[in-house]
């Protein structure tokens, strides 16, 4: 099996349904790992996909039609960052753009809850990387819900069914973007309580890592449950047809970077981008210029060393 096909297969089991009812804790496991992939493969794997996506970033910028955006969505110590930097190793950083969404601004928090996200879009050609993003006003904003106080709201508007709202406003947005050429791809990581609290402690009993570490994280660590609904009531509401989300099973590093290089590579193979195709009259000006430079070429020299 292709290592393309082998990709498309493993993502394909992670999607979670559009329109089904998601218990987070009960319907994923923190610490799954694709049957097909095994431990002593996975380096291999993993480059082999970052050579795929290497491939197909580099027909995304050519083709200048689509862009791709990754959601990319996980508790404390889930390991976004991680995770971008191997998944993201081999392609080209003129073509990649990530954002880090962290507290809003006061210029942010006078327009509308989606506005900063926005900005930040990815441009035709590009694969974008949101590490955290618009789900937090559906996550932080839930649990925390004094932060939505802070955005200004119509008082008619902090009604209970505000969240409902919420999902209904993100999932046309979503549609609105596929519309338009922007391909989203969406993964929560899906990390276990007792995996939290190891890298935590490894955070802080590792003096060059103790920079990762904040006071806040163990504050939040005690929303845990509260953040469970709230992915739970996310997944279950907004995995669309054109925008599903994937859950990958965070405990395990090795096959989380694997998981979502396949999801990328899935969405990539099915906008399959295409090089664009070269005039005659353009082709013919290349082969005139070839003619040219092949004449300059040094006395003992090839006349195309390319060849």
């Amino acid at each position: 099996m292709s290592t393309n096909k082998r990709l498309i297969e493993i993502s394909g089991k992670l999607r979670v349904p559009p329109g089904s009812k998601v218990n987070l804790a009960k319907d994923f496991d923190t610490g799954f790992i694709d049957p097909s992939v095994a431990r002593k493969d996975s380096d291999e794997l993993l480059r082999e996909s970052v050579a795929q996506l290497a491939e197909y970033q580099a027909r995304l910028a050519a083709q200048e039609t689509y862009g791709v955006l990754l959601v990319l969505q996980a508790i404390d110590a889930g390991g976004k960052d991680g995770t971008i930097r191997h998944v993201m190793s081999g392609v080209n950083p003129q073509g990649v753009v990530v954002h880090s969404f962290k507290v809003p601004s006061s210029e942010e928090l006078a327009h509308d809850y989606l506005w900063r996200y926005a900005q930040r879009l990815p441009a035709r050609g590009q694969i974008g990387i949101f590490n955290r993003s618009h789900y937090e006003e559906v996550l932080v904003v839930r649990v925390h819900r004094e932060l939505l106080e802070r955005q200004k709201l119509p008082p008619k508007t902090h009604g209970a069914n505000v969240w409902k709202r919420r999902y209904t406003e993100i999932n046309n947005w979503e549609r609105y973007l596929v519309d338009n050429g922007i391909r989203v791809v969406k993964v929560l990581l899906n990390l276990s309580r007792e995996q939290q609290r190891t890298r935590f402690l490894a955070r802080i009993d590792d003096p060059e890592k103790n920079w990762k570490f904040s006071p806040s994280d163990i504050a939040e660590r005690a929303y845990w449950d509260d953040y469970q609904r709230a992915f739970s009531e996310m997944l279950s509401n907004t995995s669309t047809k054109w925008a599903p989300w994937h859950v990958i099973g965070a405990d395990h590093k090795w096959f989380a970077r694997i998981a979502v290089s396949a999801a990328l590579v899935q969405a990539l193979a099915e906008i399959d981008p295409q090089y664009p195709e070269v005039d005659p009259d353009v082709r013919n000006g290349l082969q005139d210029a070839k003619s040219l430079l092949e004449s300059e070429a040094p006395k003992g020299a090839r006349p195309d060393p390319v060849k």
